[in-house]
């Protein structure tokens, strides 16, 4: 084989693992495995085999869960710029190896976290299930969807406690409950920026049916609110200290200043804005937790 022939070869490889990275939606796999771990060393889990486990078997379910759903929505995903340049809708990938690469990332990351309990086995499962096969369809059916989507969203960081504890606990609720709360003000302000692609794809996400408008801004600046109390909850039940109730009230106000701010002026930009600060507050509070334990 000749140089030139091997430069070309090598392209193709990159590109065909691009396009793997881009079916399992990396960086997004990679926000969903913080949160495990996050939950994960909350619980006093250690530095060893099972965290390196949870890891691989979270980033499998969560590649799976995401080339399942761009399976489902490829011919909807043409529709809209965004996800147009997508493997599945470019025909760079076919649907026979998008669905063989899922199943095979879901079978071994449920194999992977049945390892460490029965229950962290069975969270896998589930949130892969939910996001798949009642999240996905309802997208284009009702805003509902972003009910439903926010409970296998909030999953990860309780499969961390559960990975450690090996049983459903307080631990394992609260941090649930934190991460559910925050998806809506979160999935609510990538709605409102994505709007007009989404439009395309026959969604429709944000909570009102007028899309970007007043009543719609109203429910995520409720949800905002909601956040500020539900930040703060491990302090409230003593898992955590005082700095963890400061430095969360000063994250959550923060983020309702900047949802206020959105309300008044409801354009894509300030609603980019919000997107990039809920990014930056889940991460900031779940590791706050970790290192402000009593």
């Amino acid at each position: 084989m000749s140089l030139e022939e091997l430069t070309v070869e090598k392209v193709k490889s990159k590109s065909k693992v691009k396009d793997v990275l881009a079916l399992m939606k990396m960086r997004l796999a990679f926000l969903v495995v913080v949160s495990s771990v996050t939950g994960y060393l909350f619980a006093n889990g250690k530095f060893d085999i099972n965290l390196l486990i949870l890891v691989l078997g979270g980033f499998l379910i969560t590649g799976s869960s995401n080339g399942f759903n761009q399976i489902i929505e490829r011919e909807i995903d043409k529709k809209m710029p965004r996800t147009a340049n997508r493997p599945l809708p470019t025909n760079r990938m076919s649907v026979q190896t998008a669905t063989i690469l899922s199943f095979a990332m879901g079978l071994i990351g449920a194999v992977l976290l049945f390892q460490l309990n029965f229950f962290s086995g069975i969270l896998g499962v589930l949130a892969l299930s939910i996001y798949v096969f009642l999240y996905t369809p309802l997208k284009r059916i009702s805003p509902w969807a972003v009910f439903v989507g926010a409970f296998p969203g909030a999953i990860p960081p309780m499969l961390g406690v559960v990975a450690v504890d090996g049983h459903f606990s307080q631990v394992a609720g609260i941090m649930f409950f934190v991460q559910f709360i925050w998806q809506f003000p979160h999935f609510w302000a990538i709605a409102w920026v994505a709007d007009d692609d989404y439009k395309k794809g026959g969604f429709s996400l944000l909570p009102s049916k007028g899309r970007r408008n007043g009543s719609s801004a109203f429910v995520i600046l409720l949800s905002s609110i909601a956040l500020v109390p539900a930040g703060i909850l491990p302090y409230i039940y003593n898992y955590t200290g005082f700095v963890s109730l400061i430095i969360g009230l000063i994250a959550g106000f923060g983020f309702l200043y900047l949802t206020i701010k959105f309300y008044k002026i409801r354009d894509v930009k300030t609603a980019k804005t919000l997107m990039f600060a809920s990014f930056i507050y889940l991460p900031i509070i779940q590791f706050l937790y970790v290192f402000n334990q009593i």
